[in-house]
């Protein structure tokens, strides 16, 4: 693929992008839509992470890109033309088979709320891991406002390292307003962010995208127990309700306790203040913590007790058991969930908000 036929492609993932923001971008509180917005300013200017942002270019900027998405609101989105071949830009599969050989990676699903996702990256390592095709993604082409680092579609995991990166970025700029004493803040207290941002951003991602592996990986086998297509069209169903936010915690930990917990637990140490070699999973159970969505917190009070305990104790055998029980209750939740839904269909929301609300670990 030359460099026109690239930047073709990259303006038909771009404009897919901006469609989606349109319809999406009030879903974010004022203050997070304006952090999400200068990041993504800083992404398409290509600024290093530590700049100051100009801020009469930023509210430039800020009020052309709304005036765009007011006239895209109600387009259509478009398909990607690849070899003269035109393709539905749901259909990752087939692109990704044609792109692949170029170097390229594509990606695209649905988020939160239903909203769109779409990313045009260069590919830097794609294998398969176990049941599942790996695809790596360095530097970013073509995105939407809101970036996920990683996503599952069917046996496929995408992951994303730029996007990882801007994210460790956003969460260690609003920790250092008030820097409080918490979870994130000793993740990122393990690495040496204040004389070396850049490095130990590059540190930390290493360490994150492995971990975001581990959920996806946890993400495919919760889909094997619960089926995707039955969850999915209750997610549908769901969409815009709190029982949405419910469900997709509920699913997460699931994912969580069937690969991820395990797999840090067995390797975190107790006492660890500075990232060395083998100690930095010690940070990425601080960051696992830290990183955790309110919902997440809420229904599985008992993580955070455990964790506690872990810093106080250094024994991480009772994280380990958690997570087992862990398995057999999220999952059997999840059911329970998809039980209601296939009952009640649609009118089932207030019925999983119900169920859930009882159901905390």
């Amino acid at each position: 693929m030359n460099a026109q036929q690239l930047n073709i492609l990259t303006g038909a993932v771009q404009h897919n992008c901006h469609i989606s923001d349109a319809r999406h971008g009030a879903d974010y509180s004022l203050c997070i839509y304006l952090m999400k917005m200068r990041e993504y300013f800083r992404w398409e200017q290509r600024l290093p992470y530590g700049a100051v942002l100009p801020k009469n270019a930023v509210g430039d900027w800020l009020q052309a890109r709304e005036q765009l998405w007011e006239q895209l609101e109600d387009a259509d989105l478009v398909p990607l033309s690849i070899d003269g071949q035109d393709y539905d830009p749901f259909d990752a599969d087939t692109i990704n088979d044609l792109l692949s050989p170029h170097g390229l990676v594509y990606s695209s699903g649905l988020g939160n709320r239903a909203k769109p996702h779409f990313f045009l990256g260069e590919l830097v390592w794609h294998a398969k891991a176990g049941a599942c095709s790996v695809y790596v993604a360095a530097s970013e082409y073509a995105r939407d406002l809101t970036a996920p680092p990683a996503m599952t579609r069917g046996s496929s995991i995408f992951l994303r390292r730029e996007a990882l990166s801007r994210m460790l970025w956003e969460k260690l700029e609003s920790w250092r307003w008030n820097r409080p004493d918490n979870a994130l803040g000793r993740a990122f207290a393990c690495y040496d962010f204040d004389t070396g941002l850049d490095a130990s951003l590059a540190a930390m991602t290493d360490r994150e995208v492995d971990n975001a592996l581990l959920h996806e990986h946890g993400e495919y086998q919760a889909g094997q127990l619960l089926g995707d297509d039955a969850w999915n069209a209750m997610l549908l169903d769901l969409t815009e309700t709190p029982a949405e936010l419910m469900a997709r915690a509920v699913r997460d930990h699931l994912a969580d306790c069937l690969v991820t917990l395990p797999h840090i637990g067995a390797r975190a140490e107790p006492n660890v203040d500075k990232v060395a070699d083998a100690d930095i999973d010690a940070a990425a159970l601080h960051f696992y913590l830290g990183n955790l969505t309110n919902m997440r917190k809420h229904i599985f009070p008992s993580l955070l007790q455990t964790y506690d305990a872990w810093r106080e104790t250094g024994d991480i055998t009772p994280l380990r058991d958690l997570a087992e029980r862990g398995r057999t209750h999220w999952q059997q939740l999840a059911q329970d969930m998809i039980g209601l839904h296939g009952t009640h269909g649609s009118g089932a929301a207030p019925l999983i908000r119900e169920l859930v609300d009882h159901g905390h670990l």
